[in-house]
């Protein structure tokens, strides 16, 4: 259904450029667990800042989610559906704020710097601890897993609305305007 109300320019835009990052750092930690050549460094080089500024884009989010709360969810949709787009839109805003908090709070229990670019460092958030740091690692590594799984069901679910409902669920979120069809060409 073309022509249903979409959210602001803004939050399409927010979306579509922290997709874009969320993608690139689950495919950077991939990579970081699974190399055992030189580019590990290189690879946590762009991590740490790049969860930062996901962390900091998810605030903006959160309080330009609340000025501009979106299109309603479409009618022909159940309770349980209703109840899942709602859970599964706040674990995706949990997940987006906790891994870089666990990620910051390991990297400052570890006691490793958690350099965002040249000389610019984070301050640590927890004390020095080995124990902490082993916890909060593996803590990071469950939170990931979690993290990747909402994002794939967010994902076949946005499918699911745009090639099968077509109910203007996807078209709400494009990141171009969406122009009202002409309801007399339709036939």
């Amino acid at each position: 259904m073309n022509g249903a109300p979409q959210f602001t320019a803004v939050t399409r835009l927010l979306h579509w450029l922290m997709a874009a990052m969320v993608l690139t750092m689950l495919f950077i930690g991939v990579g970081m667990v699974s190399t055992v050549s030189g580019r590990y460094h290189a690879l946590v080089s762009i991590h740490r800042p790049l969860g930062i500024a996901i962390f900091v884009l998810v605030l903006i989010r959160l309080v330009n989610r609340w000025l501009h709360p979106g299109p309603p969810l479409p009618a022909h949709l159940n309770s349980l559906e209703r109840f899942a787009a709602k859970a599964s839109q706040v674990v995706l805003y949990a997940l987006m704020i906790a891994m870089p908090l666990v990620g910051w709070g390991m990297l400052s229990a570890a006691p490793y710097p958690i350099v965002l670019a040249g000389s610019v460092h984070l301050p640590p958030i927890l004390p020095h601890s080995a124990a902490l740091y082993a916890i909060l690692r593996r803590a990071h590594t469950v939170l990931a897993y979690a993290f990747f799984a909402t994002f794939l069901a967010h994902f076949g679910a946005a499918l699911v609305h745009g090639l099968i409902y077509r109910d203007g669920v996807f078209t709400s979120m494009m990141p171009w305007k969406v122009r009202p069809r002409d309801s007399s060409s339709s036939a």
